[in-house]
């Protein structure tokens, strides 16, 4: 089997890692790709922008594809599942009507209050006026969110009513016409990462990642800092009231709607310190960096699940299969990250690192014409380390990161260590 994997993070490195394990796969595409993928025996690397739909159906074509995998959100809210599909090819993703789960906050709220999926109480507005007279007679703290594609940045948690006007003020100067403010949820943070063909749903295990960029979760927002996989927040009780509260009746909900929605479900929930999940926001692909620290844990070749959820067949497979353990992901980021950052810097360190037996998912990376590994993004490398509990896993992971070097680089150091003394 030949698949493309579309996307240039380290999601995508980790998505091509695993799909090259299972027997069935003879060859891997990334589009575009990165350093990582473009050293990973067995992959090739396709130069090519993940928006530019009409190319990569007719590279699709031209390379006899047998299946698409879908990394970013963007490709999936432009309809890249729809193109492929009229081409006959299969597609792991939503077509772009699901995909407005992710694209559309106020849109993913009215289904999940359809569905009576528990979520924060709030409003959608297109007014910054109206906005805010809502925000002084709700008060703070409270959340203010961009409805369209924000890269992971744009949910603003504003501790004032005059920071939540503010928000107001900014979203709307970046051109978001449509914003959402809701109530603050107060808990902890978990993703629930599920599999679906449409019809049924199955969870992958719970992670938790780290948003913001300083250690203690302060400073700004970024893509994610670090994640870990077992979640133990995530007790086998609270998923179960995941997939029947949430998973099932989004599912449900969307297929009423006339919605075929075969891919990732991907749940961001808060629980309360009573245990009570609601969802924060729902997104329609895998998590970046969750993946990279759930699917070293994952047992079942991944592209059985895969092709089970394009084929609509997921409810004939047996129980999802993991390995025992704990996985941490360790992100480290070109200096200055999620603000202005330089490129160019030479890497060095990542065999060493490798031979301590973690692994490095490769985001911000690219090649020179020497074949030097160079940074070229914000999220360079995601260290991910596989333990018996997270005392091993921590340890070895922070291993790694020390034998990895490149100027400017930073990393959390607290990556996992909430879930140490839980």
């Amino acid at each position: 089997m030949k698949i493309l994997v579309i996307g240039n993070g380290g999601r995508e490195h980790a998505l091509a890692w695993k799909l090259l394990q299972s027997a069935q796969v003879k060859q891997c595409f990334c589009l575009p790709g990165n350093g990582g993928t473009a050293l990973l025996q067995g992959c090739q690397n396709i130069p090519l922008a993940v928006d530019d739909l009409e190319r990569i159906a007719e590279i699709s074509q031209q390379e006899k594809i047998d299946l698409v995998v879908v990394g970013p959100e963007v490709p999936l809210s432009l309809g890249i599942s729809d193109r492929l599909q009229k081409e006959g090819i299969q597609v792991f993703g939503p077509t772009k009507i699901g995909a407005q789960i992710e694209s559309s906050k106020s849109w993913a709220k009215t289904l999940m209050a359809e569905a009576g999926v528990p979520i924060a109480q709030g409003e959608t507005f297109t007014d910054p006026m109206a906005a805010k007279a809502y925000i002084n007679q709700q008060g703070a703290p409270i959340v203010v969110k961009a409805d369209g594609l924000a890269a992971g940045k744009g949910v603003i948690v504003a501790t004032t009513v005059e920071e939540a006007k503010n928000a107001v003020d900014s979203l709307f100067d970046d051109g978001f016409s449509l914003i959402v403010v809701e109530e603050c949820l107060v808990g902890e943070e978990v993703s629930v990462l599920a599999l679906t063909d449409g019809i049924s749903v199955r969870p992958l295990l719970p992670a938790q990642d780290h948003k913001r960029v300083g250690e203690g979760d302060t400073g700004p927002n970024t893509g994610g800092m670090g994640a870990y996989s077992r979640a133990p927040i995530a007790t086998p009780e609270l998923l179960e009231r995941v997939q029947k509260e949430v998973l099932e009746p989004t599912v449900t909900a969307l297929r009423k709607r006339g919605i075929d929605y075969r891919g990732v479900l991907y749940a961001g929930l808060m629980v309360s310190p009573e245990g009570e999940p609601k969802v924060l926001e729902y997104n329609c692909r895998f998590g970046d960096p969750e993946t990279q620290a759930v699917l070293p844990l994952l047992e079942t070749p991944l592209d059985q699940l895969i092709l089970a959820c394009v084929e609509q067949r997921l409810g004939e497979l047996p129980p999802i299969a993991w390995k025992s353990g704990t996985a941490v992901c360790v992100v480290m980021t070109s200096g200055g990250y999620p603000g202005e950052y330089a490129k160019g810097k030479v890497i060095t360190g990542i065999e060493e690192a490798e031979g301590l037996g973690v692994t490095v998912f490769q985001a911000g990376t690219n090649l020179d014409h020497d074949n030097n590994l160079l940074t070229d993004g914000g999220r360079v490398l995601g260290v991910t380390a596989v333990g018996k509990d997270f005392d091993q896993a921590i340890t070895q992971v922070y291993q790694g990161v020390d034998c990895i070097d490149f100027e400017g680089k930073y990393y959390r150091r607290d990556i996992g260590y909430k879930a140490r003394k839980i």
